[in-house]
């Protein structure tokens, strides 16, 4: 199996990965008004989550997050950031949502690709690529304690993307095509598609002629 890119750029593309998610977790712990520990826990989870669920299923133990210190510190340097400068960094949340973008098209495509490498299959790796890119976020809304971003009708596209990404590189390991150049337009692929339901709105549809009264959640 061939990287994306070389070590020290995946590394790097990683922390930065990383760092994105755990400003989203660290700014819905603000908003939430928990403390500087919860700010913490938060942005630790968000951030690292997806990755050491699918660590930890595929038996890469001990889990990276323990393993590479950068990847424990980098989201307590988002939780600094966020503790002193939360009001300016809210007023940039549409440049965060963009570097959030391109964590999920990276994380989709890595994901996949090494659970992959420990011997999964190719739907369970795809699935794997998906909780790597999306499952700190579903563990950041249930502590929380709110109704997973993912699974909310009213919010753009999220897991679409990341599905769309990690299903190119089945594709590609399947026809035997899968290189720095195959990974690279799979993650920005889900990438563009992350962005594109940002800016126009796509949404999943809904259960087919639907007539439930039930309230509407915002």
């Amino acid at each position: 199996m061939q990287e994306i890119f070389t070590p020290s750029v995946q590394h790097a593309l990683d922390l930065a990965g990383i760092f994105v998610f755990a400003i989203s977790g660290a700014l819905l712990a603000v908003r939430k008004n928990f403390d500087v520990f919860g700010i913490a826990v938060m942005a630790e989870v968000t951030a690292l989550g997806g990755g050491l669920l699918r660590d930890l299923i595929i038996g890469a133990v001990p889990p990276a997050a323990f393993t590479d210190l950068g990847y424990f510190l980098m989201p307590l340097v988002a939780t600094a950031l966020v503790f002193f400068l939360h009001p300016e960094v809210e007023r940039i949340q549409g440049a965060v949502n963009v570097f959030d973008a391109a964590g999920l098209g990276l994380f989709c495509v890595t994901g996949t690709i090494k659970a992959y490498e420990y011997g999964l299959g190719l739907t369970a790796s795809a699935a794997l690529g998906v909780a790597t890119a999306a499952g700190g976020g579903v563990l950041r809304d249930v502590l929380a304690n709110e109704v997973p971003s993912l699974l909310r009708w009213d919010r753009d596209l999220y897991a679409v993307p990341a599905i769309v990404g990690a299903t190119i590189v089945v594709l590609c390991i399947r026809f035997d095509t899968l290189n720095a150049v195959t990974s690279t337009l799979a993650a920005a692929t889900a990438f563009a598609l992350r962005l594109l339901a940002m800016r126009f709105h796509w949404r999943a549809p809904r259960a087919w002629n639907r007539r439930s009264a039930a309230a509407e959640e915002s």
